[in-house]
Order: structure tokens, then sequence, then C-alpha cells
């Protein structure tokens, strides 16, 4: 099916086809109609189905046909990162380029004053994330009362991030009357009583189910050391193949630790989590993109704001506590639909998480038994002569700043 075929108008159809979109995914083809109908949507989605563009662009044609427009804010997105707020508003000015709709996006970690000067010039729709928003609201540079749809964007990661007060502070201020669409990756308990209270007689579209990851990602498992974690992501960097990738750390003090030890190695990295200054995150990111650097280590907080069509390589330098996370992590990779891999080390520490990991994903993922640091990974060894083969491969210098010839410990700290 094509996007002509969902009864979207030409300017926005032209401004898709200069995206390079033909076809809709399929969130995209059951979720646009839905949305033009006026309906209320609850939408049950990972990460990398096109969900942005499957609410973008139909709010983007309900605001398009009412023109000319009353002046006040329209639409509400709510999202929980910053990266994920500037994304969600880089999409409302593509696909909304011949439609004149006024959009900006707020959030924290940055001077206000730019944001307030475009919400004093007038915007019909804002993409804000919670804390912002609230500040502002009590300064009285926002007011709702004009709202038309309101959008709930990575309900469960609000949740997970400790946002779910601040959402219900918003919710509570909104007209009663509007349009409400609800997108959550995974549906817990106190998710679904939120949407039950948010939605009226909701539409329901899901993909994919909340824990499945996508058929196109390849995964592979890597059993390891914790103290060998460095020296096994240097040595899959080897590979000219792989261009670039994105590596999760748990703690923020790992990530800056990993980055230290690549940069010791001439690869170009840098890292991105809360203790970085929002420009710092950005810069990063755009370095990334744009190829100037071949790594970026990341935190969780990343983990659904990171969105490279082409990003070929996720890497779990840590599994993470929570197994849905791992799904999201994975899910930056294999977008567009393209081919994409995701590869985990796995420590001896790590076994719990490993197996609620593929509990949640009903699969096993596939174990790399030859690789040179396998011998000290404390799991069932390769045959005797590969494992001897394997083991003789020298080891990195990594304690050049250590002074007392004892190699450091590298590996991310696991926090509790």
């Amino acid at each position: 099916m094509a996007f002509s075929k969902l009864e979207i108008i030409e300017p926005i159809l032209k401004a898709v086809a200069a995206e390079g979109y033909t076809i809709p995914t399929p969130i995209q083809q059951q979720a646009i109609p839905l949305v033009l109908q006026r309906k209320d949507l609850l939408g049950c989605a990972q990460t990398g189905t096109g969900k942005t563009a499957a609410f973008a662009i139909p709010i983007l044609q309900i605001l398009h046909e009412q023109k000319p427009l009353a002046v006040g804010i329209k639409v509400l997105i709510l999202t929980p990162t910053r990266e994920l707020a500037i994304q969600i508003d880089e999409s409302f000015a593509a696909y909304g380029r011949y439609t004149g709709i006024r959009h900006t996006v707020i959030f924290g970690g940055v001077s206000q004053q730019n944001q307030t000067n475009a919400l004093r010039r007038g915007v019909d729709v804002l993409v804000a994330t919670p804390g912002r928003l609230l500040d502002l609201m009590s300064q009285g540079f926002i007011h709702l009362d004009k709202l038309q749809i309101f959008v709930l964007d990575e309900a469960d990661r609000m949740l997970d991030m400790g946002f779910i007060h601040d959402v219900k502070k918003i919710i509570a201020k909104l007209p009663a009357k509007r349009q409400t669409l609800f997108f959550s990756a995974t549906m817990p308990p106190e998710i679904q009583k939120l949407a039950n209270v948010l939605l009226t007689h909701p539409a329901k579209v899901e993909v994919t189910p909340p824990s499945s990851t996508v058929d196109k990602i390849g995964q592979s498992l890597y059993h390891v050391g914790k103290m060998e974690k460095p020296e096994l992501l240097l040595h899959l960097l080897e590979n000219k193949e792989i261009k670039t990738a994105l590596v999760f750390t748990r703690t923020k003090h790992g990530a800056d630790k990993v980055v230290k030890i690549l940069q010791r190695h001439n690869i170009r990295a840098a890292a991105i989590h809360g203790n970085k200054s929002q420009n710092a995150r950005q810069g990063a990111l755009t370095d990334f993109k744009n190829g100037t650097l071949r790594v970026l280590v990341a935190t969780d907080i990343a983990a659904r704001g990171i969105d490279i069509d082409e990003l070929a390589h996720v890497i779990n330098y840590d599994l993470p506590n929570v197994p849905e996370t791992y799904v999201h992590r994975i899910g930056r990779t294999g977008r567009a639909g393209n081919i994409g891999t995701a590869i985990s080390f796995c420590s001896a520490e790590e076994r719990t998480e490993l197996k609620d990991i593929q509990k949640l994903i009903d699969k096993t993922i596939s174990v790399i038994h030859e690789h040179p640091f396998a011998a000290n990974a404390h799991v069932a060894a390769p045959a005797p002569v590969a494992r001897q083969q394997q083991s003789s491969k020298p080891r990195r210098n990594f304690n050049s700043q250590a002074g007392n010839g004892q190699r450091r410990n590298y590996g991310a700290q696991r926090s509790r």
C-alpha cells in the first residue's frame, strides 16, 4: 500500500516523498486512518516501527484542514527525553514543511528564553518533556485551553523514569473534550490503568507483541569475563565493517570509562547520559549521525531517544537490569526496513539478567564461542585446541597509567 492510498493530502504526500518514504509501515497503515477519523488511539508498538509518522502525519492533516487556525496550542505531544522531543519536532518540520503549521519543542537543561520567545510568537503544535512543560505552565507561558489533540508518547518510559506523577499533573490541566493518542512499547498494570483513564472508546493498534524484537535484527551473545569486556569491545571494533556502533552501559561512570578506553586506542567516541549538558548530548548525537564519531556510548536514558535510520550495530556492553530495556536498546538498529545487528556481552555476574531477557523475548540468543576471551568467561569452554589458539592472542595494555604493573579493571561497575 502506498501513502497515497491513505487519503493523505498533497502537501504532506509531497513532504513524505521528499523524505524518501513510499510504503507506510504497518503501524502507519493502521493508525493514520483512525487518527484522521478523530478516534482516540491506544498504540502498542516497539521502537523502530514508524510510530512518530503514524501520529504526526494525520495531526498535520487535521490542522491543515482547519485553516485559518485560531490562536493557541492545538496539539501537545508529551515525551520523556530531550533527544526524543527534538526528533519528534524535527519530524513535524519534515512532514509539515508545505503546510505552514507552526511547531516548537521545549525541554529542560537549557535556557528557556528561546523557547518562551517561540511560544510568544505562537505555535500550533508543542512537543515537550514533562518538567519544562510544568515549569512554563506555572510561569504563565503555556495555556492549554485551546488544545484539541493530546499525544502521550513512550508512556511506559515515563513510568520507568519517574515522570508519571508529572504526567498526571499535566493531564489534570487538559480540556476534557479532546482527542487522545496513547503510545507505549509495553503495557504494565499502571500504564494500562492510566490508558483507561485517558482514553474514550479507543481504537487499538498493536503492531508486534510488546516483548518481541524486530525480526531483521540479528542477535548474538558473547560470554566474557567482566574484566575482559574492554578488550572484547576493542577486538570487535577491529572489524572495519562496523562503521558505527551504539554501545550501551548500565551506568554513567561506566560510559565515561568506555569512552576513555576507546579514545586511548584512537577510536572516535563520546558518551551521552544524564550528567552531560544538553549541548554536549546533542553535539555528540549530531557527530555520531554525520559519521564524525564512530562509537556513541549511552546509558538507558538514551535507549529510546536516538533515531538513526542507518545505524547497523548496537552493542550491549552491560546487560540491563530490566529485560524490557533490552528490547528498547536493540530497537535502535534495524530501523526503516534496514537490517540490524545487536551484540551483547554477558559476564558471570549477569547470568540472571540474560535468563530474564531470553524469557521475555521467548528466544535463545545465539552464543559466539569462537572469540579470544572465551577462556576467562567462566562458562562451558570450547574444544581444548581451539581454546589454546584463542587464548594465545596478546592482551592489550590497559595499565599504562596504573603505575603498579597490574591490569586495571575497566569493566563498568554494576549499580545495585
